[in-house]
């Protein structure tokens, strides 16, 4: 070999040896795009999984094994506290006031003569031109599935899926039990249980994907109301203590839920899926709540207080994403610009009110501090004041926006101008208004909620609701706290 070349082999060796090592940070450029299989549960609370839960009555063994296999965020929150709006956010990585949908029509519910404004109109379903998580991911090669609760138009597969089963504009089914009654689902066998069912739908579909990466979107029903489940399954929580059968159908409910994870994940490891597919497990908004099943939170669905926006949220990816806990605050704004960047895709031109959490995930650090988000400008009737916990018994939510920033978190009612500051470091259960107390933080958070509402063009209702009888209004509220044990 001559000299000059016999040195080159030499210092191409050395240079080699001295390259970067296994420990160095993850590009995401650098890795093959991942298959991602996003399970959003329908209505699921933040306490109602078993790692979360004060108490031992539910029964959540493949999600629990999840959790110790995943980044468990214990500050998530869903972009809306009810099922369009939060499916809203994530689908299109915007707030509401972008997309307008916030709620589920129509705006005004509950009584008029307790509403002092006349609400914003909602919108029913995504705008066309609105580009969705499932349309970048396509443009981007991904096959994309939808299996379960699309609520967001007439049919997904006009909006960058593939394949839809069971996906329309309903928002819920009445019969969980075949025949379902759905539009865009077969009817099985009679007695079939359609969480079993989409289960079975979303890994025959996957399974078959080997050409390209796959995004399966598994938006269930369950657990979602009417409270549906085998007698059998219902019966075993009776006997556990729960004495409300339609609570112990919940839990029968919750438990079916996780053994249908269970064959996701099983599944992803016989067929040697699991190492480079990114598995995302959540819910849409707070649960109901319920006397059975304590929580730390206040309020449950349709509140924004914190049990009706804080939701579970895991994140696996093996060898990639390391195991662990974090208190990072996040919204479901953010799943849009991550994925696109775990897929190496291009991110639209279009405004995104979430972050790209990829290095996060990645590293254990921290993305530099941000403030979360929502706007609620319509009126929510209450579901079951005794156990509703809003801020008074006629409502789950009255028109109004909300701002976490750090540890604070600042709710502002538009009908008379109030706001509640509270601490969720010491005070998750959001108690004690201290609005009052820390004047300075009360306006600081107020000068930035502003703000954020002027940048995004948020919509305020100023009218007044001519049918609002103030007296009737106000001896309601008093008559409801007095019957509540």
């Amino acid at each position: 070999m001559k000299p000059h070349i016999f040195l080159f082999v030499i210092i191409s060796i050395v240079l080699s040896a001295c390259g970067p090592r296994s420990n160095a940070p993850i590009s995401v450029a650098n890795n093959a795009p991942p298959n991602i299989i996003m399970i959003v549960v329908d209505d699921l609370g933040w306490s109602d999984v078993g790692y979360n839960q004060s108490t031992d009555l539910f029964e959540t063994p493949n999600i629990d094994g999840l959790a110790q296999q995943s980044l468990r965020f214990t500050n998530a929150y869903a972009g809306a506290a009810n099922c369009a709006p939060s499916r809203a956010v994530l689908m299109s990585g915007q707030y509401g006031p972008r997309h307008g949908i916030y709620t589920v029509s129509p705006s005004a519910r509950g009584d008029a003569r307790t509403r002092k404004l006349i609400p914003i109109k909602n919108q029913r379903g995504l705008k066309p031109e609105v580009i969705t998580l499932a349309e970048a991911l396509r443009a981007a090669g991904y096959k994309t599935g939808h299996f379960g609760k699309w609520h967001l138009g007439d049919d997904p597969d006009t909006q960058g899926f593939d394949v839809n089963v069971a996906g329309s504009h309903q928002g819920m089914t009445f019969h969980y039990f075949s025949p379902y009654k759905l539009k865009n689902i077969d009817d099985g066998e009679e007695g079939e249980y359609l969480t079993d069912r989409l289960t079975t739908e979303v890994i025959n579909w996957m399974t078959t994907k080997r050409d390209a990466p796959f995004f399966a979107y598994l938006p269930y029903y369950s657990v979602h109301t009417p409270f549906q489940a085998p007698t059998e399954t219902i019966e075993k929580y009776v006997k556990k203590g729960i004495g409300d059968e339609k609570q112990a159908t919940y839990a029968a409910m919750v438990e079916l839920m996780d053994a249908n994870v269970g064959r996701i994940l099983n599944t992803l490891e016989s067929e040697s899926l699991a190492e480079n597919t990114l598995v995302i497990f959540t819910s849409d908004n707070g649960g109901y709540r319920m006397s059975s099943f304590p929580s730390p939170l206040r309020a449950g669905k349709g509140s924004y207080y914190e049990g009706g926006i804080r939701v579970p949220l895991l994140v696996r990816w093996p060898n990639k994403i390391r195991p662990s806990t974090s208190s990072l605050p996040v919204i479901n704004a953010d799943f849009f610009p991550t994925l696109l960047s775990f897929a190496n895709a291009e991110q639209p031109k279009h405004a995104l009110d979430g972050i790209d959490l990829s290095e996060p995930l990645l590293e254990p650090k921290n993305p530099e501090p941000r403030d979360l988000f929502w706007h609620f400008p319509v009126y929510l009737q209450a579901h079951h004041s005794p156990t509703d916990q809003g801020q008074d018994p006629l409502f789950r939510t009255r028109p109004g926006s909300a701002i976490r920033s750090g540890k604070w978190k600042l709710l502002h009612y538009f009908e008379n101008d109030d706001y509640e500051l509270y601490n969720l470091e010491n005070d998750v259960g959001e108690q004690n208004n201290l609005a009052e107390k820390f004047p300075d933080k009360t306006r600081a958070l107020q000068d930035k909620l502003q703000m954020w509402r002027q940048e995004i063009n948020a919509d305020i209702p100023t009218e007044l609701n001519p049918d609002y009888n103030p007296t009737y209004n106000t001896n309601l509220i008093a008559k409801q706290k007095l019957e509540t044990p």
